[in-house]
């Protein structure tokens, strides 16, 4: 073997040794401990979550095998048939045999990829036995959340001290000041109880826009004059943030997503604060909906076209500017 291969093999082992380390370090690392420049998943903060960093490994290592027997089977053909050790090519033109090989290996390879992938996506598509039901609505550039059965409506937007410190003319350095949520915090948290799974109906008003909290496993896009469904089920109180990810205008770099979660004992007392009646607590603790008005936003967006409780059953039934 000449020095330049030796080489070669030993910078190929060493980077992948290096890469596969660091992939292992972080593979089981909470939201909140990720590191910059991470390469792998979080497991999230829910069960679909964990289901789709499991099902990431999998493909992952499923991938890692077969890039080693490919890489392999072409490094040890190339050393054991060098021209050097006088070994003459094979003269064929065709064989059954390797094509009935390369393609019955694919497929059998896909089907077994395919098996775990279909039970993630069923699971990540039943919203099945939901007890509450959000509604967000992407706005150019920030988030409305529309409580459906409690009749609470408001606008998160980001927060105002990143919104000062972006400004080109400023003259403030976040990293200077230590600001650990730069451009990812906001005014109003979407707030939700944990132990229960929550049915999200998502829409927006005048472009595409994307509604992704990495922690809860799934991304959905917010689409005008359309609904999209999801669902999470959130087992520990935490803060979980997220943002835009579809691009959407010039702002669509400020508009971070912030979703709090707490036990059900303190969500039950926020929904009364923001209803501003501490007796209609009792309806929450009832599965009831008193008859009362949304909470109107502070920007000026209309709340006409908002819901009934329930569930919409045509277009998105978001406030029309």
């Amino acid at each position: 073997m000449t020095i330049e291969i030796r080489n070669s093999l030993r910078l190929i082992a060493g980077l992948g040794f290096a890469s596969f380390s660091a992939i292992a370090t972080v593979a089981h690392a909470a939201p909140q401990d990720r590191v910059p420049w991470q390469l792998n998943m979080t497991t999230g903060a829910t069960k679909v979550a964990g289901e789709v960093h499991d099902l990431h490994m999998l493909m992952f290592y499923i991938c890692c095998a077969i890039g080693v027997l490919v890489f392999g089977a072409m490094f040890w053909s190339m050393y054991k048939h060098r021209k050097s050790l006088g070994v003459k090519p094979a003269q064929f033109s065709h064989s059954t045999t390797a094509e009935i090989i390369w393609t019955v290996a694919p497929i059998a390879i896909l089907v077994v990829m395919a098996i775990p992938a279909t039970r993630v996506l069923i699971d990540m598509s039943d919203s099945r036995g939901t007890t509450m039901t959000v509604k967000v609505t992407g706005y150019q550039w920030k988030w409305r959340y529309d409580y459906i059965d409690e009749k609470v409506g408001f606008v998160s937007s980001l927060a105002a001290r990143s919104n000062e410190i972006r400004r080109p003319k400023s003259g403030r350095d976040p990293v200077a000041e230590k600001y650990q949520h730069y451009l990812l915090d906001v005014d109003k948290e979407l707030v939700l109880p944990t132990k229960t799974k929550i049915r999200f109906l998502i829409t927006a008003d005048d472009v595409l826009h994307a509604w992704w909290v990495p922690a809860l496993g799934w991304k959905r896009d917010a689409i005008p004059g359309f609904i999209n469904e999801a669902w999470t089920y959130i087992d520990e109180p935490g803060t979980y943030r997220g943002q835009c990810a579809e691009l959407c205008g010039k702002d669509h770099g400020f508009m971070p997503i912030v979703v709090r979660a707490v036990v059900k004992e303190d969500y039950s007392k926020w929904i009364a604060d923001q209803r501003g009646t501490p007796s209609d607590l009792r309806y929450v603790q009832q599965g009831k909906t008193p008859e009362v008005a949304l909470t109107v936003p502070t920007t000026g967006l209309p709340t006409a076209g908002l819901p009934a409780a329930g569930v919409p059953s045509a277009a998105p039934v978001g406030p029309t500017l």
